[in-house]
């Protein structure tokens, strides 16, 4: 752990829970950065723009600014920008993230106010508006029957899937909660296509915010309380996987894992015991 240059830490059910600090949270990254640390915080969150969730951590005394996080929208943007510039995009996602996907040009949304466009009024025959992608993006009460029917039917006139992410739930201090994957299996399936994964597990999330520390992997370690997409997948990328028992961390999801994570610890609060080396595991 001395080799360490840099964290990368999930938000939800790391830090927080329905955007509430965990017990020894802020203590633990004030430390975390006290050290000397770089940090990073990366999130599948696609409900708020990294700017709305900067204040609302630092309103809960995180250390933290908007340049420190990476979101899965943001990543989205870039990705869009360089594997299909230009093209027009209908957006399925609970949440306002209008400002993470400035440069993204979304003709189509559940969210009547997005570009002040009307979703009624386009044509879906017409080929100027039809979109060249739906963007799945974080569930919610927009994911009804008519909207999803309706990106369905965008995929059948042969529009690319690009997907946020595939957790099928989150935690939040109502207990579990549906999230996008659970909707996306069913478009997949139906639609006959599979989407592109453009935040976690996907390699090149992990890539980006690797670069946005300056470190090598080696460097670094990747907190979070999902075991898959979190941990492993940061594994896979040569990063030290950190799984924390909080969260959306349930014993059997643990246990029927495709891999063993390099640390498992009890809480984030844990961490720095953990990168001094006394930590009990």
């Amino acid at each position: 752990m001395a080799s360490k240059r840099a964290v990368l830490i999930d938000i939800d059910g790391v830090l927080t829970v329905s955007w509430k600090p965990l017990p020894g949270a802020v203590e633990a990254l004030a430390e975390i950065r006290g050290a000397g640390l770089a940090v990073a915080l990366v999130t599948n969150t696609t409900s708020r723009t990294r700017a709305s969730i900067a204040e609302t951590l630092g309103g809960a005394g995180f250390p933290v600014s908007a340049e420190d996080i990476l979101t899965a929208p943001s990543v989205t943007a870039a990705y869009l920008a360089a594997h299909c510039p230009g093209a027009r995009c209908a957006l399925l996602n609970s949440g306002d993230i209008r400002e993470d996907l400035a440069e993204v040009n979304v003709v189509d949304s559940q969210d009547m106010d997005f570009e002040d466009i009307d979703v009624k009024d386009i044509d879906v025959e017409d080929t100027d508006t039809v979109p060249d992608v739906v963007i799945v993006g974080g569930a919610g009460p927009e994911f009804d029957y008519a909207s999803l029917n309706r990106a369905f039917g965008h995929l059948q006139r042969g529009a690319r899937l690009v997907a946020m992410h595939r957790n099928l739930y989150w935690r939040t201090d109502e207990g579990l909660q549906l999230d996008a994957g659970a909707f996306l299996a069913g478009l997949e399936q139906a639609a006959r296509t599979e989407a592109e994964i453009t935040g976690k597990p996907a390699p090149a999330f992990f890539e980006a915010a690797l670069a946005h520390v300056g470190v090598g992997a080696e460097e670094a370690l990747m907190v979070g309380d999902d075991i898959e997409s979190d941990v492993l997948a940061a594994q896979r990328a040569g990063v030290t996987g950190v799984l924390v028992r909080t969260g959306k961390y349930l014993p059997e999801t643990h246990r029927a894992a495709s891999g063993r994570p390099d640390h498992v610890i009890d809480s984030f609060a844990d961490l720095p015991a953990l990168l001094s080396g006394s930590a009990q595991q």
